[in-house]
């Protein structure tokens, strides 16, 4: 008679048969159910049907097959007098290895057009329960949910090195096992049902670990890119990188900061992203005249920037970017002229993000220390803003689409933010100022003569006339502000003077 019990029941049976071999040689009886005791059984292996065990057929389609006292009383039992001695009277075998993975839920709902009926058919009851109740009694029963451990956990049971603490450590990763099939299934569930609640009591975050980072903001800071579960939206969590160097963690920041401001626009558009706020942002009438522009904005700033486009590259655009140099580039999809152009340079890192539209409302994170803000992103379109004309001067039809081409881009640039637009090309930029007449000085000092005929546009209300003082100093002729201030009065009045059209919107665009 076998010494230890072991209940194997996999659904990715990777290497089941040759880590049962090994089990069976350390005199392990087997226990099985349905598929895998066949696979067992067909490599001539000896295994005993998990019904000959439970004296109970297994019903329902094969909905219960394990929940029996049989199975989980020789799993649950602590080798304790007492609870031996309970085994003993109820004839329960001891369980001393419980090797379980499960049914393929997140395969099935990944299949096109799967039914709802399917998906709930691929929910597994039996396994996790046996999993949970190994990983409890972790001091006597060894848990394994991954076939990668397989080789390890037969060197060891061989060695007799199963000790307490590599237990509890297999028991912590077959509790989050269970945990992430539960996300799947809840955040599926939850989509199904329609279930609209953006700020839910109980918020549930699983991440997919993607790709290790080159480095964090530092050399000396590790990093890694994970993919949401459940968030299928195009960005740069699931973009598919075709060639260039490994991805930093700032260029992955810089990256995400570019698409989400180049997908504001239906119109080819193109920007150049520094420390995640846009240096140079262009639209024009195809996609190389948009990245030109993007690149004459600040052509200073835009040398080792980070390039994303809403357009596919083709040869004329290719043939501009390749004149500089950049550290990456994000579009939609590339020509395969346009990509041989590119690959010149190897360590260009060039990304394509599929379907990108225009971005829908959808829920930001940002972790902190013990815990994690949440909040509906920024995302409805100026075009829906009311702007309300509040000097004498009205602004005309091309300075409207200028300001609100340059508030656009406002809403992406770290407050203090100042915007300066003409022609629909950014020429000026203050971003991240303790406070905004050093974001002026920075835009205009940016843009120098060009800001003449332009256009400036504020994330946040001007608190003095001093921001007026010096768009009049520099030749702007319109200016789109929130407003909200107790001295919007006098701001009104420095801009009547100057006779700049300036427009009120009444809403804020702070971006930390």
């Amino acid at each position: 008679m076998a010494s230890r019990r072991a209940i194997i029941s996999v659904s990715d049976k990777t290497g089941i048969v040759d880590f049962a071999k090994e089990l069976v040689q350390m005199d392990f009886e087997l226990v099985s159910t349905g598929g895998t005791y066949q696979t067992i059984k067909d490599a001539g292996l000896p295994v005993t049907y998990v019904s000959d065990v439970t004296g109970f057929p297994e019903i329902l389609d094969g909905r219960v097959k394990t929940l029996n006292p049989r199975i989980h009383g020789g799993i649950l039992a602590m080798r304790t007098p007492e609870h031996l001695a309970q085994l003993a009277e109820h004839d329960i075998t001891p369980v001393d290895l419980v090797v379980v993975n499960l049914y393929p839920f997140r395969q099935t709902i990944e299949k096109p057009g799967v039914q709802l009926a399917e998906a709930i058919e691929n929910i597994d009851i039996g396994g996790p329960s046996m999993i949970r109740a190994a990983a409890k009694n972790y001091e006597y029963v060894v848990v394994v949910t991954d076939p990668a451990r397989y080789s390890e956990i037969a060197q060891r049971l061989r060695n007799g090195d199963m000790d307490k603490e590599y237990r509890l450590q297999l028991s912590a990763e077959a509790f989050r096992h269970t945990a992430e099939y539960d996300i799947f299934i809840s955040t599926y569930l939850r989509d199904k049902a329609g279930v609209d609640e953006p700020f839910p009591e109980r918020f549930l975050l699983l991440g997919e670990k993607k790709q290790e980072l080159r480095y964090g903001e530092n050399a000396q800071q590790r990093a890694a890119l994970y993919s949401c579960f459940g968030n299928t939206e195009p960005g740069i969590g699931h973009a598919v990188q075709l060639s260039g160097l490994q991805l930093s963690y700032n260029n992955t920041l810089d990256l995400d900061a570019a698409l989400e401001l180049v997908r504001e626009f239906d119109e080819p558009a193109a920007t150049i992203i520094q420390h995640t706020n846009p240096c140079g942002l262009g639209v024009g009438t195809n996609i190389c005249d948009a990245y030109v522009k993007a690149y004459e904005g600040d052509t200073m700033a835009s040398y080792g920037g980070i390039v994303a486009v809403n357009r596919e590259v083709d040869v004329d655009c290719a043939l501009e970017m390749n004149k500089v140099f950049l550290e990456a580039i994000v579009a939609p999809s590339f020509t395969q002229e346009a990509l041989a152009i590119l690959q010149e340079k190897p360590k260009l890192r060039l990304l394509t993000v599929d379907g990108l539209t225009s971005p829908q409302p959808t829920i930001a994170f940002y972790p902190i220390k013990g815990g994690v803000l949440l909040q509906e992103t920024d995302s409805e379109p100026m075009k829906n803003e009311i702007m309300r004309v509040v000097t004498h001067r009205e602004p005309t039809a091309d300075e409207i689409e200028q300001m609100r081409f340059a508030m656009t881009v406002a809403k992406h640039v770290k407050s203090n933010a100042v915007v300066l637009a003409k022609d629909f090309q950014v020429i000026g930029v203050g971003a991240g100022q303790m406070s905004r007449i050093s974001s002026v000085d920075m835009a205009f000092n940016s843009a120098r003569h060009r800001s003449f005929g332009a256009v400036m546009a504020s994330d946040a209300f001007f608190t003095f006339r001093d921001t007026v003082d010096a768009c009049a100093k520099y030749g702007i002729t319109a200016i789109v502000q929130p407003g909200g201030s107790i001295y919007d009065a006098s701001s009104i009045a420095a801009a009547n003077e100057a006779n700049i059209a300036m427009v009120f919107t009444g809403v804020r665009h702070f971006h930390y």
